[in-house]
């Protein structure tokens, strides 16, 4: 029993990690959310602290997520997933990944801006690669010195090292999807093309 348990403690620091810089949350906003101290949630992520369910449920209340995607319960044999959705900087986000570390999926929707508000977006920078989808409405995308409006069926992908922001330029909620790889990941959009074999020469 101790031998199963051991490697599912060890990938929480890891986990936890991954899901608080996904989130774009700091270790002291973090500390401040959910009363744990900030050498406690330090010493977690580095493997140093030993996770207990009383650290977990309140990190799991904060990220907005199941417990069990803190501690990757072992899987079911059931694919579905139940995403939980959370709000941060007005969007809401749904996550259609379970699993953390590598690419991260979500369903991000915009809501409508305030008529008078037509400044472009804030724009800021983070390790990563990201790639966007746009599912319904404008989605106004501010790209280093570019700045482009996406509509329903058009695709963008970035360097997240590049200034960029996003908003909302029409009259209703944008939806998009969101592929993001924290560590520079990308998705293959296309399969390469398998060499053909020349055709068996006839014979005589």
């Amino acid at each position: 029993m101790a031998d199963d348990i051991t490697p599912v403690l060890t990938a929480v620091g890891p986990r936890l990690r991954a899901l608080r810089r996904a989130r774009g949350t700091t270790l002291a906003q973090l500390a401040g959310t959910t009363g744990i101290s900030l050498s406690t949630l330090s010493r977690l992520e580095s493997g140093g602290r030993k996770p207990t369910l009383e650290l977990l449920l309140p990190l799991a209340r904060a990220f907005g997520v199941q417990l069990d995607e803190l501690v990757g319960a072992p899987a079911t044999g059931d694919p579905r997933i139940h995403p939980e959705p959370f709000t941060r900087h007005g969007q809401t986000f749904v996550p259609l990944t379970r699993h953390l570390g590598g690419l991260q999926a979500y369903k991000q929707i915009l809501p409508v801006r305030r008529p008078a508000d037509d400044s472009p977006p804030e724009q800021r920078v983070h390790e990563g690669y990201e790639w966007l989808y746009v599912l319904s409405g404008h989605l106004r995308l501010a790209l280093g010195d570019q700045d482009l409006v996406l509509t329903a069926g058009e695709a963008a992908e970035f360097d997240t090292r590049t200034p960029h922001g996003i908003a909302n330029a029409g009259d209703r909620p944008v939806e998009f999807l969101t592929l993001y790889g924290p560590q520079g990941e990308r998705m293959h959009v296309r399969a390469r093309p398998t060499a053909r074999r020349p055709p068996p020469e006839a014979g005589p």
